[in-house]
């Protein structure tokens, strides 16, 4: 499954006790390179208690790289942490299929990794993952937000579900409506519960490559990207603006979808506690300059991408908050 993941730079091959990687081979000159590590939280309770465990390592592979790709970087090569009391090798080989999986949708190469057995540690069935990953952006190419002015345009990119963040509040709504894993998916025909919410975290690395690399653009393009995870579009957009911009953003821009509908109305979660906790079907916010938005659109519409438009940039002033929300009575409605 490993070497599957090969790419220019790495042939993805185990066994030493570390793993060598070519930045010269996969084509950079003057790379700067750009370091992540991340876990999918308790969305995996959902997977031991579903029984299915081959997409947690889709959500692994995609809670790291999508961090990579925000800061212009190309993910080069991806390591696991497996951790467990008594090691199934079915569960483990399950998991491993999910990573490779992710390696491969990224253009990442599984390099190594640790399976840790330690009895005492977790309970029966239960087990930990965490990821870690390298990517490299050419000097002049690094995105860190400094190119955001007013006027730019605020874009979003669905996401595919829940992701991999918000799952504790998941978990106690799931425990309230007295539903089990394995019911029918209120808002999802034809499958259950389970199967609904473990949905994969959607991995956007390609897509935005090519976006970031796109020729004839008029002002530049792609000036910033937010990975909308835990804290949502207003905790995470404020992390790659300037102190002198911030962002409007429209609820009215894109639908709320079915899985965030039904999590609402069963937990009665208020509307700021869903915008701080889950991503409420965007996964990814992009900064635009205005005159690149149909260009920027069309390069990730033709890659499968659905693109909103879901706000602008204005002047930071005064105490204003670095990003407000509206439109929520007109798209969220009670």
């Amino acid at each position: 499954m490993a070497r599957s993941t090969a790419r220019p730079g790495a042939d993805a091959r185990l066994g030493g006790f570390g793993a060598f990687f070519d930045p010269k081979a996969a084509g950079f000159k003057d790379p700067l390179l750009v370091s992540t590590t991340d876990g999918v939280g308790t969305k995996l309770k959902v997977a031991i208690a579903a029984g299915k465990h081959d997409t947690v390592g889709i959500d692994l592979v995609a809670m790291n790289v999508n961090d990579l790709v925000v800061q212009g970087a190309e993910p080069l090569f991806f390591l696991d942490y497996f951790a467990s009391g008594r090691l199934e090798l079915d569960v483990a080989t399950s998991v491993l299929h999910g990573i490779a999986e992710g390696c491969r949708i990224a253009g990442c190469a599984l390099v190594g990794g640790e399976t840790a057995e330690m009895p005492g540690m977790y309970a029966a069935g239960d087990y930990d993952l965490a990821g870690f990953a390298v990517g490299a952006v050419e000097r002049d190419r690094a995105l860190t937000g400094a190119a955001v002015r007013a006027g730019d345009a605020v874009l979003g990119l669905a996401s595919s579900g829940v992701h991999s963040n918000g799952f504790s509040l998941v978990r106690r709504i799931v425990a309230d409506t007295h539903l089990g894993y394995d019911s029918p998916a209120p808002f999802a025909a034809g499958t259950t519960l389970g199967h609904a919410l473990l949905e994969p975290t959607r991995i956007y690395v390609k897509p935005l490559l090519k976006a970031l690399r796109l020729d004839g653009l008029k002002v530049g393009g792609i000036k910033a990207m937010a990975h909308i995870t835990g804290g949502g579009i207003v905790e995470n957009l404020p992390r790659v603006l300037p102190k002198t911009a911030r962002a409007e953003i429209d609820a009215a821009g894109w639908p709320l979808p079915p899985v965030f509908q039904w999590l609402r109305r069963s937990g009665n979660v208020a509307d700021a506690e869903m915008l701080r906790t889950f991503n409420c079907g965007i996964g990814m916010v992009l900064v635009v300059a205005e005159a690149d938005v149909a260009a920027v659109t069309r390069s990730l519409e033709a890659d499968g991408e659905r693109v909103h438009r879901i706000g602008s940039i204005v002047p930071h002033a005064g105490d204003a908050a670095a990003v407000s929300v509206t439109g929520l009575d007109r798209s969220w409605g009670r």
